[in-house]
């Protein structure tokens, strides 16, 4: 199997938030797509955070264009020259305000859509986390912590009516499996 050629590209839309990229594309087989839509995003972290009572901690948020409020993990981009680790930390303690002494857990890295979207989002699991600061929140931040027992949060995902979005989804149940397997023996 082949990759495709780019044989030129247009940026239709550029911002902070995100670009968007017209490219026309060859396939291998020769035929041309004249406008192939590429949305290019930060790379995202997001953070599975386990209390030492072990409950996850999330956030509750409204997404626009969601059109309502989402139960979520922490969750954000790098600034600056941050490692992943200090950008995933600073996040977690400006969402939550909840810290931990225990170097974050990689779970791993993932495209988000590699048919249209760019970027990946790395999934770490935090233990042993406690409150130890006020949330730092940015302007268009509006975010209240909701603390779930971490054994019961899957069935509550399953079975009743929460609003999340796949990638709290996804991150909980890496975190569930590595701890069933590294952790429960």
């Amino acid at each position: 199997m082949d990759k495709w050629k780019r044989l030129k590209s247009d940026y239709i839309h550029k911002s902070p938030f995100g670009n968007i990229r017209k490219d026309r594309c060859q396939l291998p087989n020769g035929l041309i797509i004249e406008d192939y839509y590429v949305h290019e995003y930060a790379d995202w972290l997001n953070a599975v955070v386990v209390t030492k009572e072990n409950q996850i901690v999330l956030v509750e948020q409204f997404r626009y264009a969601g059109e309502g409020f989402f139960l979520e993990v922490p969750a954000g981009k790098k600034e600056d020259n941050e490692t992943d680790e200090e950008g995933l930390m600073r996040e977690v303690k400006e969402e939550t305000g909840y810290i931990s002494s225990k170097r974050p857990i990689f779970l791993g890295e993932f495209m988000v859509n590699p048919a249209t979207q760019n970027n990946k989002i790395k999934t770490f699991l935090i233990l042993e986390a406690y409150k130890a600061h006020e949330q730092n929140l940015d302007a268009t931040e509006e975010i209240t912590i909701k603390l779930c027992d971490f054994n019961e949060f899957g069935k509550q995902m399953m079975t009743n009516p929460i609003q999340t979005q796949l990638f709290t989804a996804n991150a909980y149940f890496m975190a569930k499996n590595y701890m069933a397997e590294n952790l429960m023996r």
